[in-house]
Order: structure tokens, then sequence, then C-alpha cells
């Protein structure tokens, strides 16, 4: 071994002799001796691999005591950071999706903090079912016999189709196989549930007459699935609700349409585009209809299954019920979305989901009025900070063509660079609370649609 490598081992210091400064015995009395011990040894390997690959010590040397600290601050934090989602997308998938009503959240911290009757029924202190006050508040919402709630409706469509048509046929429309966010398909789901899936139509048309045509004794469900996610325009046919209900009874087979965002309100009634509801297909004889719990509904994760209650009966008591359920505080959260729905008055105040949607533009004008001066003061040396229209969309494969006005504040280089841009993004991106914008032509974009608070936003951007 080189005598400079043996220099340079030698003034690695002892964990004895780092344990018993005081900056050390804080971190033990925070986090224990094991975790302190354990850091300081996996500090030590990485000094005697920067010896030996690179010959010298790491920039941290002078002052072990301080890059512990920094470790154990790095602990402490949470995975999941808060952010400023300024991207212009409401129901960002990467960013968590809707965020939970104050009314969800206090039902969360309620049920986390004590025992439950999750599973018990005080009329008759016996064991009782996790769906069933849910599901009862879900039936008066939207008129379905029952209902039952999964962990997303991915889990749902794969629960639905593994009750009722395994081993059997099921006639999709070739227009409706989507693809959803990370790659998972209509086709694959149903593979993974033991059925056949029989394509009908075409990518732009299908008539009744082609699943008609496709019936014969495999056939087990006819089934459509909202396009949520992509539009197709110009020539084209699809085959309605009422129409595959009278079919499915013309013909004794049961009907299920997965609607995937499933708003349960009127959105033209908010000035939004119109999304169809599952208790429109629910009246109009659809036998199952599945939705999120997360996406235009604003509440948590879940999948929900409504429909008949005979095909909800053996849909709870299928095996992979249990592998898909959800836990109390799914329950809880969404529970308490569902309520807000009683007084559909309030929503646009008091859900976050529809706040955001439903926002004016002029009121995001004057959020952006309200900090561009303080932000054109603090980066006007080295950017062009202007305020300019945009335009936002829903996500979450929620109206996909459709677009809401809205007003950012956008960030151009003065020397036309982009690269200060991207270096001026990657810092936001390591601020205590995340701003996360977009880029577009050229220009960096933090829209205002989803900033409730300005302020917090300002002392986060000026730090």
């Amino acid at each position: 071994m080189a005598q400079s490598h043996l220099a340079l081992y030698r003034q690695l210091p002892a964990i004895d002799k780092l344990l018993q400064f005081d900056e050390a015995q804080i971190l033990v009395e925070q986090s224990g001796l094991h975790w302190v011990t354990e850091c300081l040894r996996e500090m030590q390997e990485q000094a005697r691999t920067c010896i030996a690959q690179e010959e010298r010590l790491p920039s941290w040397h002078d002052d072990w005591l301080n890059e512990l600290s920094v470790r154990h601050d790095a602990l402490k934090q949470s995975a999941l950071k808060n952010v400023f989602n300024l991207t212009g997308t409401v129901l960002h998938t990467n960013l968590g999706r809707a965020v939970m009503s104050k009314a969800a959240i206090d039902a969360v911290s309620q049920v986390m903090g004590s025992p439950v009757t999750l599973e018990y029924s005080l009329d008759g202190a016996m064991r009782g079912h996790r769906d069933r006050a849910i599901a009862d508040l879900l039936c008066a919402l939207t008129g379905a016999e029952d209902a039952c709630i999964v962990n997303n409706n991915a889990a749902a469509v794969l629960l639905l189709l593994a009750t009722v048509a395994p081993n059997q046929q099921v006639i999709v429309s070739r227009g409706e196989l989507v693809e959803i966010g990370g790659a998972f398909r209509v086709p694959d789901v149903m593979a993974q549930a033991g059925c056949q899936l029989v394509e009908v139509g075409t990518t732009n048309r299908t008539h009744l007459r082609d699943y008609e045509n496709a019936i014969n004794q495999q056939t087990a469900l006819l089934m459509k699935v909202h396009t949520s996610n992509y539009s197709i325009e110009g020539f084209t046919a699809e085959v309605e609700g009422d129409e595959l209900a009278a079919l499915g009874k013309k013909y004794q087979l049961p009907t299920a349409i997965d609607l995937g965002s499933g708003s349960m309100i009127d959105m033209t009634a908010y000035g939004l585009p119109a999304e169809p509801m599952p208790q429109m297909y629910l009246s109009q004889g659809i036998d199952l209809v599945s939705i999120s719990g997360d996406k235009l509904l604003g509440g948590p994760q879940a999948g929900i299954i409504l429909g008949k209650k005979k095909w909800i009966d053996a849909i709870q008591k299928h095996p992979l019920k249990r592998a898909l359920r959800v836990d109390k505080m799914v329950l809880a959260a969404l529970e308490a979305t569902l309520k807000m729905y009683l007084t559909p008055e309030k929503l646009t105040t008091d859900l976050p989901t529809l706040r955001w949607l439903t926002r004016s533009p002029e009121t995001i004008k004057n959020s952006a009025d309200n900090v561009l001066v303080t932000l054109q003061a603090f980066y006007g040396d080295k950017f062009i900070v202007e305020i300019e229209p945009c335009l936002s969309q829903i996500g979450s494969g929620s109206l996909p063509i459709d677009r809401l006005p809205s007003f950012a504040i956008t960030f151009a280089p003065l020397d036309g660079k982009g690269g200060s841009l991207e270096r001026l993004a990657a810092n936001w991106r390591q601020l205590p609370q995340p701003v996360i914008g977009r880029f577009k032509e050229g220009k960096l974009w933090l829209d205002l649609r989803c900033l409730d608070d300005e302020h917090a936003l300002l002392q986060v951007l000026l730090s």
C-alpha cells in the first residue's frame, strides 16, 4: 500500500472518539446509539473508498460531526415532500392527484389515533363489513343498489371482471381499449382477470349490432370503457349506455362501464366541460359502474364499484376482494369527501379539486399581480419575469382535450440561454417546499391556478 494512502487512512477518526462529543450525544438522544454508530461506520467506509479510489479524503472530512448532523436531518425528512404544484395540471398523477379537503384530513387523523368500528357492528356486537357505511352513502348519492370499495379503479375493474366473467368472453369496443398511466392496458387487466377479450367495431366507429353479432354461448359480459385520457373526433360512433343496457337485458347478460375519472356532479353546472356521471348510467340500467376516488371526485385513491346488489354481493365474496380492500384511513377520507356532496353548494369552496378547477381567470390574474413585483425585484437581474395568459388542464386522464384559461408567472433568461432556466428549476426543486413548474416555448411557467397561499410561495422563492 502506498505511503500516501496510509497517511490518509491514519487521519480517519475513531468512532468511539466521535461519540464523546456533545453534538454526537445529542443525536444519540434523538435517534439512538445504534443509528448514530451505524451512520459513522458508513461514513468511515465511504472515506476509505474515497482514499482507495481517488487518493483523497472526502469533502466533509474536516467536520465529521457536521456531516453526521446533515445525514441525521435527511433521515428525519419525509420522502414525500409537500410541493407547490404550479404545473397547470390540477390532478397531477406524479404529485399525488387530488388534494384532500380539511374534512377528509380531520377524519383520517381521528381514525389514526383510536380504535374504530372498521369491521364491528355496534348494534349486534359482532363482526361487520368495512364497506357498509360508505356503501350506503354511495347508494344515496348515486341511486345504486350497492357498492364495493377497493384500492384503485384498476383494481375495481380487475375484481369486477374476475367475478362476472372468469374464463369467459367480454365484449368491448375496439375504440375503447385504453391504456392508462404506467402502461396498464385494459386488455392486460382482462387477461389477469382470466377473461377472454372480444373486440368489436373499429377504432372510430362501433355500433350496437357489432356487440350483438359477437354474442355467443361464451359471452359473459358486455362492457364499455370511458376514454377519459384521449378523444377520437370526426367520423365517429359509439354505443350509448341505454343501448348497451337494453341489449344486455335482451340476452340476459350483465353490462358494465368503466368510467375511470368518475365525476359525481354535473360539471357543466360549474362552467366546466361535460363528464359522464355514474348515476346516469345506473339509471339507464347498466349493472355495474366503476369510478376512481382520487380524480374528479376529489378524494383519496380508491376504486368504487356501483351497481346491482346481486353482482356487488358476488364481488364482495371474491377472494381477490381481501387483497384489494382499503384500510380505515382511506375509508375515513372517502366518507368525509362523499359527505361533502350532500351539500353541493359548498363544493367549490371546501373541496380543493373543484375549487381549483372552477377558479376564475380574473382571480388567478390577481394572484399573479400580487407576486409579480416582488419576483421581478428578486430575479430581475438574471431573468425576464412577466405575467402571461396560459391554459391549465384537469389531468389524470380526465377531459384530455379540454383546457381552462389561466395565468402564469413566466421566467425567460436575459442572456437568451436556456441553461440558466434549467438551473433555476433544479434549484427550486431543492427548496424546503419544492416549487414545480413547467417548460414551454423557451420559458419556465408557474401556472397559479392551484396556488392558495401567495405569501408562502414568496417566502420559499425568496429564501
